[in-house]
């Protein structure tokens, strides 16, 4: 996969991503990273790429010309994906993450100011995607956020292809806990089930407590995922455990 950001910071962009599981990705070659600064695509010798907003108003408002030529330029794969990173997007979750990274290529937009002049969206922009209802002063992090996880689920980033598979939220519900050593730590013990090993032990475990987790902590999850009869079980359980307390 390729991964292109067009961003006014292209050094808060590329140094991020030299680190850990990026790195990783890149040295393994899943994935091609470009960052490309839309300066380089201004035709005026003061290289301009905002302007203040038609109707009046405060802030700026990035240029259409060279966002549209920097992104035109850089396009290679017919199915690639231009996600301009946006509070008025669509919110990122796990189902976006996972058809972002079945394209060939994916352009990141990162807004700034006031955002892009609108021609830019109607152009080139098939996605719109927001990390959350609140407001930064750039898309660099919110494309941070968005390249990490749409890269860790790509053959050969991970260390162990099961993890991204385990996750929160990949089959509706939150993950597990998780325990290393020691087996004791300041009266708190590692649970027996974990300690013995036994692989049918531990799964039945680790699926009790996915659901108790998440019951306890986002419910509204719970009601949308597709339980099978033992999860019901296992509800069920709980309940009882619950009512005996």
């Amino acid at each position: 996969m390729r991964v292109d950001v067009v961003t006014l910071f292209p050094e808060m962009v590329a140094h991020a991503l030299e680190f850990s599981i990026m790195a990783r990705a890149q040295e393994t070659g899943a994935v091609a990273f470009g960052v490309h600064n839309p300066r380089d695509w201004t035709t005026d010798r003061h290289r301009i790429v905002d302007d203040a907003p038609y109707g009046g108003g405060a802030g700026m408002v990035l240029k259409p010309e060279p966002l549209v030529a920097c992104i035109e330029d850089i396009l290679d794969a017919p199915d690639a994906a231009v996600v301009l990173m946006t509070p008025q997007g669509e919110t990122l979750t796990g189902p976006l993450v996972r058809r972002l990274a079945g394209v060939r290529q994916m352009v990141v937009l990162c807004g700034h100011y006031e955002g892009v002049d609108e021609r830019v969206r109607e152009l080139l922009v098939t996605d719109e995607v927001s990390i959350g209802d609140y407001v930064l002063t750039g898309g660099e992090l919110p494309a941070l956020v968005l390249i990490d996880a749409v890269a860790r689920l790509l053959p050969g980033v991970l260390g162990n292809e099961t993890s991204a598979c385990e996750d929160s939220f990949e089959d509706g519900l939150l993950e597990h806990p998780h325990y290393t050593r020691p087996p004791e730590f300041r009266g708190m013990k590692v649970p027996v089930e974990l300690v013995e090993g036994h692989h049918a032990v531990v799964a039945r475990w680790r699926r009790k407590m996915s659901l108790l987790r998440t019951l306890r902590r986002r419910p509204d999850l719970l009601a949308r995922a597709e339980l099978s009869a033992i999860d019901r079980e296992f509800l069920a359980e709980i309940a009882d455990e619950a009512a005996d307390h």
